[in-house]
């Protein structure tokens, strides 16, 4: 059964407080939404620009209740929050994504099972319960391969490449012993995302997909157009929008691939703005987060059309090593624009922001983004 659309003055809870969630809410404030945001830690980027905030454990039942009765429906900001407090909810009032969608996407043997068993590419890959499964599975996909902590892991946290089962058993015992993939590696020409939206009724839009630079496994630059052939842009968008389907994801994913020379393999899922999308809140007709709050609160999706290339690069904490990043000069650069997140206390990979700048090709808009990032530190 369908629930009523959530209409402007309604109250939008967002479970977690990061910078998602902030650009979510002021999203949601332009559009004349109250959001309630809740967070084990109070103050968080979202919660600024926020009509009120519960500061509690996900898995206090006391404070989802008292939540619940303040919220008209309720969102996630990203996928690590205990699917169980989703299933509290869920009793209560609409909940977008289900909370079964968070247990199968944050954990990655039960996201790779799901997509192998619903016959989507991904890389072959072994469940390692123990460290005597490691030979056997090493030995099944190759070296070196790619050992990963099962859950909850994100920004190439919790994974190593090892080449030998010596360096296997040394990283299994260096990732704490617990449940991990082991998974082929894939080589491959780049990576892409694409960003997706689906309704309570079906209707699903889809974004271009964009093209993807890392840097210590932490997402660096992002850019559209992607250079990838129309077939392989098709092939990205249909297998994203089979898999939301195959979810029944409610909300907005992304799905990452990897270009590899016999077709695309999925990597990871996101149920809930990305990264790379955020390029889409200067180059794009409606963001992947005003598609977010469509969605969830059952309003018409937008369209996903890009009015120029554009390009998008992180701000981590490395920047403020040696001062206060120098903004004006990274401003001077034509047709910079620059996100802050209100994070407070910069350390190195942590995302504080970015800058996004359009262009009249992907390259030059990521040269726009690149020349204002030196300019950061000049002194």
């Amino acid at each position: 059964m369908f629930s009523d659309p959530l209409l402007p003055g309604g109250t939008l809870g967002v479970l977690g407080g990061g910078q998602l969630g902030r650009m979510l809410a002021a999203e949601a404030k332009r559009m004349g939404y109250r959001v309630h945001v809740f967070s084990p830690s109070g103050g968080g980027p979202a919660a600024q620009l926020s009509s009120a905030e519960t500061v509690a454990d996900y898995e206090d039942e006391a404070a989802l209740g008292a939540f619940a009765e303040a919220v008209d429906r309720v969102t996630v900001e990203f996928e690590n929050i205990p699917a169980a407090a989703l299933e509290f909810l869920e009793k209560q009032l609409p909940v977008h994504p289900g909370p079964n969608v968070l247990h199968i996407t944050q954990h990655r043997a039960r996201e790779k099972t799901f997509l192998r068993e619903h016959g989507f590419p991904v890389a072959p890959f072994r469940l390692i319960e123990n460290v005597s499964e490691l030979g056997a599975a090493l030995t099944a996909l190759g070296s070196p391969a790619i050992l990963k902590t099962a859950g909850f892991g994100y920004d190439g946290k919790g994974q190593a490449r090892v080449s030998s089962q010596a360096e296997a058993e040394a990283a299994f015992a260096e990732l704490g012993g617990q449940a991990c993939v082991l998974e082929a590696l894939i080589a491959f020409d780049r990576e892409v995302s694409v960003v997706a939206a689906r309704s309570q009724a079906g209707e699903a839009v889809c974004y271009s997909p964009t093209e993807n630079h890392h840097e210590n496994h932490i997402l660096s630059l992002s850019s559209v157009p992607a250079e990838l052939s129309p077939g392989l842009k098709q092939d990205a968008r249909q297998i994203t929008l089979e898999v939301m389907e195959a979810l029944e994801v409610v909300g907005v994913m992304c799905a990452e691939f990897f270009v590899t020379p016999s077709g695309l393999i999925l990597n990871e899922l996101a149920p809930r703005p990305h990264n790379s999308g955020h390029l889409t809140l200067e180059a794009c007709e409606v963001s992947q987060f005003e598609q977010q709050l469509r969605a969830v609160c059952g309003l018409p999706l937008g369209e996903t059309g890009y009015r120029r290339p554009a390009a998008m690069l992180n701000l981590l904490g490395d920047l403020w090593q040696n001062g206060e990043p120098n903004w004006a000069a990274a401003l001077s650069v034509p047709g910079v624009r620059l996100h802050l997140y209100g994070k407070t206390g910069p350390r190195p990979g942590r995302k504080m922001g970015h800058l996004s700048a359009l262009g009249e090709s992907a390259a030059a808009a990521r040269s726009r983004v690149l020349q204002a990032r030196a300019a950061l530190a000049a002194s």
